[in-house]
C-alpha cells in the first residue's frame, strides 16, 4: 500500500513578486529548492498564511541566493508581495520506505535566506 506523506516544505517564505502576465508557476530561489529537494517543474502546494488561500502549481528555479519567491500566472491572484507562504511537496511511500522516512523542513529569514533545516517539527 502506498501512503502520501509530506516530502518537503519551505516554511514562512515571503512572496517577493506576483506576476499575472506570466505563463504560470512559482519561481523559487535555487538554494531553497536544493535544500528542500524540490525539482524544477515539480508540483507544489502553496498555503498563504495571510489570506488562507491554498493552491497547486509547479516550481521553477530562480537564481541562487536571490531570495525570489514569485507567484505567477493565475496563481498570482492568490498571493501578494509580502504575503507569508508555506510551500510544500508530498510523495507516496510504501511501508518499507516509511521506516527511513524523514521530511525536509526548511526555514528562512525575512529575506528568504535559508537559516536552518530539520527533519522534525520542534
Amino acid at each position: 500500500m502506498q501512503r502520501i506523506f509530506l516530502k518537503a516544505k519551505l516554511h514562512r517564505v515571503t512572496a517577493t513578486a506576483s506576476e499575472v502576465d506570466y505563463e504560470g508557476s512559482c519561481e523559487i530561489d535555487g538554494v531553497l529548492l536544493d535544500a528542500a529537494g524540490i525539482g524544477s517543474f515539480e508540483q507544489i502546494q502553496i498555503y498563504n498564511i495571510n489570506n488562507g488561500n491554498r493552491f497547486t502549481t509547479y516550481a521553477i528555479r530562480g537564481k541562487d541566493n536571490s531570495g525570489v519567491i514569485s507567484v505567477n500566472g493565475a496563481a498570482a491572484h492568490k498571493a501578494s508581495v509580502g504575503d507569508l507562504l508555506i510551500i510544500a511537496t508530498y510523495a507516496s511511500y510504501d511501508e518499507k520506505e516509511l521506516k527511513d522516512y524523514t521530511p525536509k523542513l526548511c526555514y528562512v529569514d525575512k529575506s528568504n535566506a535559508l537559516v536552518r533545516t530539520n527533519s522534525k517539527i520542534v
